[in-house]
């Protein structure tokens, strides 16, 4: 049955079969197969695995994205992001990665990132004369913080799949990979610009210009501390954050910025309808999927099978970035994390491997997959976004994913980065 699974998911996949449909095909395929287990296991399976309230932030993290999106956030965070690096060699670039990051405290998504100050950012770097398949390139490698960067809809979806974890030491771990990954991109974006003479943006600010634009800025900037500050403290739980958040963004894209118009709501509904709907019917199926894995006791020979080899957690943990580098270039970071973390997870954890120092390797390495071919859904995205090839973006990104590699590596041997700062909250 488990040959099925695996065989029939492969072959859909590889027919073009969106990710939910090849993971439910393949759920069904097993089960016919098997021949003793009910077919009412597919839907019931599928709709439990939604069924919990945990995930009602996702829909909510959506909506706050394409609300703050609509009242002129990302053209505020870009404004305030270049008068601080964008007098530098590469400054749009440079722009570019740090306006991102801040909307990756916002958004949750690589995908909102991407089509949000990432499209802005595009068309202002090829005005300025950078190559436009590297402008794309860049904006891509970048979005990648969408779900790493609290909040983060890949953290939720964790936290279900591995209840174990707390949800809230999780979103506080991955700050500080985020920032690495920001300065590593901020490194090659910076040789890149030197060798290709991508001179800084000439801007005579003053200092009323600088407080101008902070100024400005700070309501977009106290969403992520509201969000992250409230978790923590305890004032609301994830979910409610999420409703808060949402009140918010309407309030400042509204009242504060102005920009946020009646008529543009039915767009902004329809298109958090449409993601929150692709995003659980992906859950739904690997929930299903993963039922199918756990009664035919995949989860528990092959984590007999590891700990019987004695690895050490810096073999295990290696051996894991090399599995879900290959796991993430054929299927996306949400089926990808309800299908293999009930199985890796527990082994991390015998192993003595920080939970939260596996869990942010997880999401960093799926994430990841969203910029590899052929199923990096972030690659396409971007490459519509930017209207360059793919084949050309895909040849600009290989600096920026070797040096995300490198970041993994140094996530592995160093678990300080991502278990510091939950320290400091006692998480």
């Amino acid at each position: 049955m488990v040959a099925t699974l695996f065989i029939a998911c492969i072959l859909l996949l590889l027919l073009g079969i969106p990710v939910a449909f090849a993971l439910g095909g393949a759920t069904l395929a097993a089960i016919l197969v098997n021949g003793s287990l009910p077919l009412i296991a597919l839907p019931k399976y599928a709709f439990s695995g939604i069924d919990i309230f945990a995930l009602l932030a996702v829909p909510f993290f959506i909506l706050t994205a394409e609300l703050m999106t609509g009242g002129a956030l990302s053209e505020v965070l870009l404004r305030f992001a270049s008068q601080f690096v964008g007098r530098f060699r590469g400054g749009l670039g440079h722009t570019n990665i740090l306006a991102i990051t801040f909307f990756s405290g916002i958004s949750g998504s690589a995908l909102a990132d991407a089509a949000g100050p990432g499209a802005i950012m595009i068309r202002m770097m090829r005005k300025d004369g950078y190559r436009p398949e590297y402008a794309a390139a860049l904006t891509a490698a970048v979005s990648i913080l969408g779900p790493i960067i609290p909040p983060s809809i890949s953290m939720i979806i964790y936290a279900f799949a591995y209840p174990e974890i707390d949800l809230i030491g999780l979103m506080i771990a991955g700050v500080m990979p985020g920032i690495v990954i920001a300065v590593a991109m901020a490194a090659i974006n910076h040789v890149i610009s030197v060798r290709r003479n991508y001179r800084g943006v000439v801007e005579d600010l003053g200092w009323r210009d600088y407080l101008r634009n902070t100024w400005r800025a700070i309501p977009a900037l106290v969403l992520p501390v509201l969000i992250l500050g409230g978790i923590v403290s305890g004032a609301f739980t994830p979910t409610e954050a999420s409703v808060v958040a949402v009140f918010y963004a309407l309030f400042a894209g509204r009242v504060i910025y102005g920009s946020l118009q009646w008529h543009m709501l039915p767009g902004i509904l329809s298109r958090s309808a449409l993601m929150t709907a692709s995003v659980l019917v992906i859950v739904a199926m690997s929930a299903a999927f993963a039922w199918v894995l756990t009664v035919s006791r995949v989860p528990q020979d092959l984590t007999a099978f590891i700990v019987g080899l004695k690895l050490s957690p810096i073999a295990f943990l290696l051996a894991v970035n090399v599995l879900l580098l290959a796991f993430g270039i054929f299927i996306e970071p949400l089926p990808g994390i309800v299908v293999l973390v009930p199985i890796l997870a527990p082994i991390a954890h015998a192993l003595g491997i920080s939970d939260l120092q596996f869990g942010i390797i997880v999401i960093v390495n799926l994430t990841m997959g969203m910029i590899t071919p052929p199923v990096g859904g972030l690659l396409f995205v971007t490459s519509v976004v930017a209207r360059v090839p793919l084949t050309r973006m895909v040849a600009e990104l290989w600096p920026f994913m070797w040096a995300q590699i490198a970041v993994l590596v140094l996530l592995s041997f160093v678990p300080g980065i991502s278990t510091w700062l939950p320290s400091l909250f006692h998480k």
